[in-house]
């Protein structure tokens, strides 16, 4: 009996996550199926996707109808990229065992608590992850397995077709990438103008998806709005939603409490890192225990890893810092490369293939 998976998408930008998994799948003659949830508009760029992918998809009104969904599902295993929408004791009432492949690496808390549902197995990046989460979680299952989004990034006989005049910059100019996350954010500290400080880059800027959907981050789309008016400025749009062909084009990453931090110093290139941020009034003050809560310790790793502007006015420095201490910074992005984000052999979709495969309800079932 062939392998049947299903992917459980809750946002288009899981997609580059799981894809280098289902394409092994599909290597080995399993079925694979991702299950995305309605949003409007947004779902004429998921078809596109996934037709690109070469993959079928299922619409699914919302994530509440997802369990009497998985209920009905006659799939061996079915994949997460997070903590699911029903609660664990509907858990039971599923027949296919369920994986987690957390959609980030990144130092937010969320990364460990997602384990507090117990999956069947959650497959992990790099052994003081995995540490932390037995210490934590001494019950769960959990393998070591590397971080399969980056995959594509190391195997030979990847390709990426996208170049800098692709995007119309500058191909004599070194290329930044600016990949900041939605929440707590640097974008509210970058002026309107800010560009014009870095006339001698190319700009390449990356929101997170939710930047780009949610109507409460109407004020980051006008600021990119406006940097788009600048020649050395190239913005992402929605569809734009992969990471990995504009990691491989830049040269540094500017970045702030994303887990982007960590995928660009696997390919050993620079990073600045924006360490200021804009919190809502319910994080600050007497309620600023909140923010600690939502970053997880992992970020102070960023210290060892990257080069620190602690203000916007000191972004311009630090890049120009972190370019001439890259030498120095190799053994500690190594050290943190196979701590944080484990094995970058192009295999990690395999190892999870190869596990998936070995665990299947038709064969040895997880206990």
């Amino acid at each position: 009996m062939s392998l049947s998976v299903q992917f459980d998408t809750q946002h288009l930008y899981y997609l580059p996550q799981y894809l280098p998994v289902a394409q092994a799948l599909k290597k080995q003659g399993a079925k694979c199926e991702f299950i995305f949830y309605k949003e409007g508009q947004l779902d004429s760029i998921k078809d596109e996707a996934i037709a690109k992918s070469g993959f079928s998809a299922l619409y699914l009104d919302s994530p509440l109808q997802s369990l009497s969904f998985y209920q009905q599902s006659t799939a061996d295993w079915v994949i997460f990229g997070n903590k699911p929408a029903f609660s664990v004791s509907d858990k039971p009432t599923i027949s296919a065992q369920l994986a987690l492949m957390q959609h980030g690496i990144g130092p937010k808390a969320c990364y460990y608590d997602v384990s507090e549902f117990p999956f069947d197995v959650r497959f992990v990046e790099g052994s003081e992850r995995l540490s932390r989460l037995q210490q934590r979680f001494p019950d769960l299952n959990f393998v070591d397995t590397g971080y399969a989004k980056l995959d594509p990034l190391f195997k030979s006989d990847s390709t990426n077709t996208m170049s800098i005049e692709d995007l119309d910059l500058d191909q004599s100019k070194k290329t930044l990438l600016y990949a900041p996350t939605f929440f707590p954010s640097s974008i509210e500290y970058l002026s309107e103008h800010w560009p014009e400080q870095l006339s001698d880059y190319n700009i390449i800027v990356k929101p997170h998806f939710f930047s780009h959907t949610k109507q409460k981050y109407q004020a980051h789309r006008s600021l990119f709005s406006t940097w788009q008016k600048y020649s050395n400025v190239y913005v992402t749009s929605v569809d734009e939603y992969n990471l990995l062909p504009f990691m491989q084009i830049a040269d540094i990453m500017l970045s702030d409490a994303s887990s982007a931090i960590f995928e660009f110093a696997a390919l050993n290139k620079p990073v600045v890192w924006c360490d200021f941020y804009h919190t809502r009034w319910s994080y600050k003050g007497l309620l600023s225990f909140r923010l600690k809560r939502r970053l997880d310790p992992d970020i102070s790793l960023f210290h060892k890893l990257t080069t620190r502007a602690a203000s916007a006015n000191k972004i311009k420095s630090a890049l120009n810092m972190s370019q001439q201490s890259t030498k120095a910074r190799q053994a500690a992005r190594k050290k943190m490369l196979n701590d944080m984000v484990g094995r970058t052999d192009g295999k990690c979709g395999e190892r999870i293939v190869d596990f998936l495969l070995s665990h299947s309800l038709s064969g040895g079932r997880l206990a």
